[in-house]
Protein backbone atom coordinates (compact mmCIF):
# COMPACT_ATOMS: atom_id res chain seq x y z
CA UNK A 1 0.00 0.00 0.00
CA UNK A 2 1.41 3.69 -1.07
CA UNK A 3 1.87 5.86 1.56
CA UNK A 4 -1.33 8.56 1.91
CA UNK A 5 0.61 11.73 2.11
CA UNK A 6 -0.86 15.40 1.97
CA UNK A 7 0.71 15.91 -1.38
CA UNK A 8 -1.14 13.04 -2.86
CA UNK A 9 -4.36 14.14 -0.45
CA UNK A 10 -3.42 17.11 -1.83
CA UNK A 11 -3.34 16.31 -6.05
CA UNK A 12 -6.34 14.46 -6.04
CA UNK A 13 -8.70 17.49 -4.62
CA UNK A 14 -7.01 19.56 -6.96
CA UNK A 15 -7.78 17.04 -9.83
CA UNK A 16 -11.47 16.19 -8.80
CA UNK A 17 -12.45 19.43 -6.66
CA UNK A 18 -13.90 17.97 -3.75
CA UNK A 19 -13.16 17.66 -0.15
CA UNK A 20 -9.95 17.17 1.86
CA UNK A 21 -11.44 14.06 3.88
CA UNK A 22 -13.41 12.59 0.92
CA UNK A 23 -9.91 12.58 -0.64
CA UNK A 24 -8.34 10.57 1.65
CA UNK A 25 -10.98 8.22 2.54
CA UNK A 26 -10.63 7.61 -1.18
CA UNK A 27 -7.44 6.93 -0.84
CA UNK A 28 -7.38 4.70 1.98
CA UNK A 29 -9.99 2.68 -0.05
CA UNK A 30 -7.86 2.69 -3.02
CA UNK A 31 -4.63 2.07 -0.60
CA UNK A 32 -2.90 4.82 -2.05
CA UNK A 33 -3.28 4.65 -5.92
CA UNK A 34 -4.95 7.95 -7.11
CA UNK A 35 -5.88 6.74 -10.13
CA UNK A 36 -7.82 3.79 -8.68
CA UNK A 37 -9.35 6.37 -6.38
CA UNK A 38 -10.10 8.67 -8.94
CA UNK A 39 -12.38 5.63 -11.18
CA UNK A 40 -13.74 4.25 -7.59
CA UNK A 41 -15.04 8.06 -6.98
CA UNK A 42 -16.63 8.09 -10.57
CA UNK A 43 -18.38 4.91 -10.13
CA UNK A 44 -20.12 5.67 -6.71
CA UNK A 45 -21.15 9.11 -8.20
CA UNK A 46 -19.29 11.40 -6.26
CA UNK A 47 -18.10 13.36 -8.78
CA UNK A 48 -21.34 13.78 -10.51
CA UNK A 49 -22.66 14.07 -7.94
CA UNK A 50 -20.73 17.06 -6.94
CA UNK A 51 -21.78 18.04 -10.63
CA UNK A 52 -25.42 17.96 -10.02
CA UNK A 53 -25.67 19.74 -6.72
CA UNK A 54 -23.14 22.49 -8.14
CA UNK A 55 -20.53 22.50 -5.70
CA UNK A 56 -17.37 22.13 -7.45
CA UNK A 57 -15.79 25.31 -7.10
CA UNK A 58 -13.92 25.77 -10.57
CA UNK A 59 -14.21 29.53 -10.70
CA UNK A 60 -12.06 31.82 -8.47
CA UNK A 61 -8.73 34.12 -7.78
CA UNK A 62 -5.11 33.87 -8.15
CA UNK A 63 -3.32 35.83 -5.55
CA UNK A 64 0.42 36.88 -5.01
CA UNK A 65 2.47 38.58 -2.79
CA UNK A 66 6.45 39.24 -3.02
CA UNK A 67 8.63 40.25 -0.11
CA UNK A 68 9.87 44.40 -0.25
CA UNK A 69 13.39 42.58 -0.79
CA UNK A 70 12.20 40.64 -3.85
CA UNK A 71 13.75 37.29 -2.39
CA UNK A 72 10.90 35.73 -1.55
CA UNK A 73 7.06 35.16 -2.99
CA UNK A 74 3.76 33.61 -2.50
CA UNK A 75 1.15 32.75 -4.96
CA UNK A 76 -2.52 31.06 -4.04
CA UNK A 77 -4.78 29.79 -6.11
CA UNK A 78 -8.72 30.29 -4.16
CA UNK A 79 -11.65 28.80 -5.66
CA UNK A 80 -15.51 29.78 -6.08
CA UNK A 81 -18.53 28.19 -8.03
CA UNK A 82 -18.98 31.28 -10.06
CA UNK A 83 -16.61 33.98 -11.68
CA UNK A 84 -19.55 36.64 -10.35
CA UNK A 85 -18.19 36.04 -6.80
CA UNK A 86 -14.70 35.93 -7.46
CA UNK A 87 -15.19 39.90 -7.99
CA UNK A 88 -16.97 40.68 -4.84
CA UNK A 89 -15.08 42.44 -2.41
CA UNK A 90 -15.99 39.91 0.45
CA UNK A 91 -14.36 37.26 -1.93
CA UNK A 92 -11.31 39.30 -2.15
CA UNK A 93 -11.10 40.32 1.04
CA UNK A 94 -11.02 36.37 2.32
CA UNK A 95 -8.33 35.95 -0.93
CA UNK A 96 -6.36 38.40 0.60
CA UNK A 97 -6.30 37.80 4.39
CA UNK A 98 -5.54 33.81 3.45
CA UNK A 99 -2.77 35.57 1.31
CA UNK A 100 -1.35 37.66 4.08
CA UNK A 101 -1.31 35.17 6.30
CA UNK A 102 0.53 32.38 3.70
CA UNK A 103 3.12 35.27 3.96
CA UNK A 104 3.63 36.01 7.32
CA UNK A 105 3.63 31.89 8.32
CA UNK A 106 5.92 31.28 5.50
CA UNK A 107 3.87 28.24 4.42
CA UNK A 108 4.48 26.45 1.83
CA UNK A 109 1.60 24.07 1.29
CA UNK A 110 -2.00 24.58 1.58
CA UNK A 111 -3.04 22.59 4.32
CA UNK A 112 -2.12 24.65 7.22
CA UNK A 113 -3.83 27.58 5.37
CA UNK A 114 -6.54 25.69 4.87
CA UNK A 115 -7.27 24.14 8.28
CA UNK A 116 -6.17 28.26 9.90
CA UNK A 117 -8.87 30.14 7.35
CA UNK A 118 -11.68 27.49 7.88
CA UNK A 119 -14.46 29.74 10.32
CA UNK A 120 -13.85 32.29 8.00
CA UNK A 121 -14.31 30.77 4.87
CA UNK A 122 -17.46 28.84 6.22
CA UNK A 123 -18.29 32.62 7.27
CA UNK A 124 -18.25 33.33 3.17
CA UNK A 125 -19.73 29.92 2.51
CA UNK A 126 -22.61 30.90 4.39
CA UNK A 127 -23.03 34.70 3.65
CA UNK A 128 -22.52 33.75 -0.42
CA UNK A 129 -24.44 30.18 -0.51
CA UNK A 130 -21.44 29.34 -2.93
CA UNK A 131 -18.75 27.19 -2.26
CA UNK A 132 -15.08 28.31 -1.52
CA UNK A 133 -12.29 26.59 -1.17
CA UNK A 134 -8.45 27.50 -0.70
CA UNK A 135 -6.94 24.98 -3.11
CA UNK A 136 -3.50 25.44 -3.71
CA UNK A 137 -0.08 27.23 -2.40
CA UNK A 138 3.45 27.38 -3.65
CA UNK A 139 5.84 30.16 -1.75
CA UNK A 140 9.37 30.84 -3.62
CA UNK A 141 12.52 31.69 -1.46
CA UNK A 142 16.21 33.07 -3.13
CA UNK A 143 17.76 35.17 -6.40
CA UNK A 144 15.36 37.80 -8.02
CA UNK A 145 11.85 37.50 -7.63
CA UNK A 146 9.70 38.57 -9.91
CA UNK A 147 5.57 38.49 -10.32
CA UNK A 148 2.95 38.62 -12.53
CA UNK A 149 -1.10 38.95 -12.30
CA UNK A 150 -3.16 38.83 -15.26
CA UNK A 151 -6.48 39.80 -14.59
CA UNK A 152 -7.34 37.55 -11.28
CA UNK A 153 -7.45 34.63 -13.45
CA UNK A 154 -3.63 33.94 -14.38
CA UNK A 155 -0.39 34.34 -11.87
CA UNK A 156 3.07 33.90 -12.28
CA UNK A 157 5.75 34.08 -10.22
CA UNK A 158 9.77 33.48 -11.89
CA UNK A 159 12.95 33.32 -9.68
CA UNK A 160 16.25 34.32 -11.21
CA UNK A 161 19.94 34.13 -10.34
CA UNK A 162 21.13 37.92 -11.10
CA UNK A 163 18.83 39.97 -13.29
CA UNK A 164 16.91 42.67 -11.48
CA UNK A 165 12.80 42.95 -10.80
CA UNK A 166 12.13 44.38 -14.59
CA UNK A 167 13.53 41.19 -16.22
CA UNK A 168 11.70 38.96 -13.97
CA UNK A 169 8.30 40.62 -14.23
CA UNK A 170 9.11 40.70 -18.05
CA UNK A 171 9.81 36.82 -17.88
CA UNK A 172 6.61 36.40 -15.74
CA UNK A 173 4.37 38.10 -18.25
CA UNK A 174 5.81 35.93 -20.91
CA UNK A 175 4.91 32.55 -18.85
CA UNK A 176 1.70 34.14 -18.30
CA UNK A 177 1.06 34.26 -22.15
CA UNK A 178 2.78 31.22 -23.49
CA UNK A 179 2.06 28.45 -20.58
CA UNK A 180 5.59 26.46 -21.20
CA UNK A 181 5.31 23.09 -19.47
CA UNK A 182 9.11 22.68 -18.45
CA UNK A 183 11.81 25.37 -17.83
CA UNK A 184 14.28 23.37 -20.09
CA UNK A 185 14.54 20.37 -22.62
CA UNK A 186 16.46 18.79 -19.44
CA UNK A 187 13.57 18.76 -17.45
CA UNK A 188 11.49 16.63 -20.15
CA UNK A 189 11.12 13.51 -18.73
CA UNK A 190 11.66 10.15 -20.97
CA UNK A 191 8.14 9.59 -20.37
CA UNK A 192 6.44 12.93 -22.03
CA UNK A 193 9.05 12.35 -25.13
CA UNK A 194 7.81 8.46 -25.95
CA UNK A 195 4.22 9.97 -25.56
CA UNK A 196 5.03 13.21 -27.77
CA UNK A 197 6.75 10.22 -30.36
CA UNK A 198 3.42 8.27 -30.06
CA UNK A 199 1.02 10.68 -30.96
CA UNK A 200 3.24 12.15 -33.58
CA UNK A 201 3.18 8.87 -35.44
CA UNK A 202 -0.73 8.11 -34.67
CA UNK A 203 -1.64 10.65 -36.18
CA UNK A 204 0.73 10.73 -39.40
CA UNK A 205 0.64 6.69 -40.10
CA UNK A 206 -0.81 7.37 -43.13
CA UNK A 207 2.06 9.59 -44.69
CA UNK A 208 4.87 7.78 -42.84
CA UNK A 209 3.63 4.64 -44.60
CA UNK A 210 6.10 3.06 -46.91
CA UNK A 211 8.99 5.09 -46.17
CA UNK A 212 12.26 4.22 -44.88
CA UNK A 213 13.59 3.69 -41.42
CA UNK A 214 15.77 6.65 -41.53
CA UNK A 215 13.37 9.22 -43.26
CA UNK A 216 10.63 8.45 -40.34
CA UNK A 217 13.76 8.61 -37.57
CA UNK A 218 14.20 12.20 -38.80
CA UNK A 219 10.92 13.41 -38.85
CA UNK A 220 10.71 12.05 -35.41
CA UNK A 221 13.29 13.68 -34.26
CA UNK A 222 12.11 16.97 -35.98
CA UNK A 223 8.87 16.73 -34.02
CA UNK A 224 10.52 16.17 -31.10
CA UNK A 225 12.67 19.15 -31.36
CA UNK A 226 9.79 21.26 -32.30
CA UNK A 227 7.92 19.87 -29.03
CA UNK A 228 10.94 20.83 -26.81
CA UNK A 229 11.32 23.94 -28.23
CA UNK A 230 7.70 24.62 -27.64
CA UNK A 231 7.20 23.45 -24.11
CA UNK A 232 10.77 24.88 -23.20
CA UNK A 233 10.27 27.91 -21.37
CA UNK A 234 14.49 29.13 -22.17
CA UNK A 235 13.48 28.04 -25.84
CA UNK A 236 10.67 29.96 -26.52
CA UNK A 237 10.48 33.16 -28.16
CA UNK A 238 10.20 35.92 -26.20
CA UNK A 239 6.59 37.36 -26.64
CA UNK A 240 8.44 41.19 -26.47
CA UNK A 241 10.76 39.82 -29.30
CA UNK A 242 10.09 36.99 -31.12
CA UNK A 243 13.36 37.33 -32.85
CA UNK A 244 15.04 36.36 -29.33
CA UNK A 245 14.64 33.08 -26.82
CA UNK A 246 14.20 33.80 -23.57
CA UNK A 247 17.11 31.66 -22.67
CA UNK A 248 19.10 34.15 -24.53
CA UNK A 249 17.15 37.43 -22.87
CA UNK A 250 18.27 36.20 -19.60
CA UNK A 251 21.74 35.05 -20.33
CA UNK A 252 21.62 38.68 -22.33
CA UNK A 253 21.06 40.06 -19.11
CA UNK A 254 23.67 38.17 -16.83
CA UNK A 255 20.87 36.60 -15.39
CA UNK A 256 19.67 32.36 -15.37
CA UNK A 257 16.33 31.66 -14.99
CA UNK A 258 15.82 29.42 -11.63
CA UNK A 259 12.14 28.67 -11.53
CA UNK A 260 8.60 29.72 -12.36
CA UNK A 261 5.14 28.81 -10.90
CA UNK A 262 2.24 29.16 -13.04
CA UNK A 263 -1.37 29.27 -11.58
CA UNK A 264 -4.71 29.44 -13.59
CA UNK A 265 -7.65 29.57 -12.12
CA UNK A 266 -9.56 25.86 -12.21
CA UNK A 267 -7.10 23.95 -14.69
CA UNK A 268 -7.35 20.85 -13.93
CA UNK A 269 -10.47 20.86 -12.29
CA UNK A 270 -13.42 18.37 -13.59
CA UNK A 271 -16.27 21.14 -14.20
CA UNK A 272 -19.71 20.80 -14.38
CA UNK A 273 -21.61 21.29 -17.73
CA UNK A 274 -24.00 23.99 -17.67
CA UNK A 275 -27.27 23.90 -19.91
CA UNK A 276 -27.81 27.39 -20.45
CA UNK A 277 -31.27 27.01 -22.06
CA UNK A 278 -32.37 25.21 -18.78
CA UNK A 279 -30.89 27.29 -16.46
CA UNK A 280 -32.91 30.24 -18.06
CA UNK A 281 -35.65 28.59 -18.16
CA UNK A 282 -35.81 27.44 -14.62
CA UNK A 283 -34.80 30.56 -13.62
CA UNK A 284 -38.14 32.22 -15.74
CA UNK A 285 -40.49 29.12 -13.86
CA UNK A 286 -38.85 30.38 -10.46
CA UNK A 287 -40.41 34.02 -11.15
CA UNK A 288 -43.76 32.92 -11.89
CA UNK A 289 -44.41 30.74 -9.08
Amino acid sequence: MAEITAALVKELRERTGLGMMDCKKALTAAEGDIEKAIDDMRAAGAIKAAKKAGNIAAEGAIAVKVADDNKAAVIIEVNSQTDFLALQDDFKKFVADSLDKAFADNLTDAAPLVESQEEARLALVSKTGENVNIRRLTRVEGGVVGAYLHGHRIGVLVVLEGGDTELARDIAMHVAASSPQFLDPSEVSEEAVAKEKDIFLQLNAEKIAGKPENIVENMVKGRINKFLAEASLVEQPFVKDPEVKVGDLAKKAGAKIVSFVRYEVGEGIEKAEVDFAAEVAAQVAATKQ
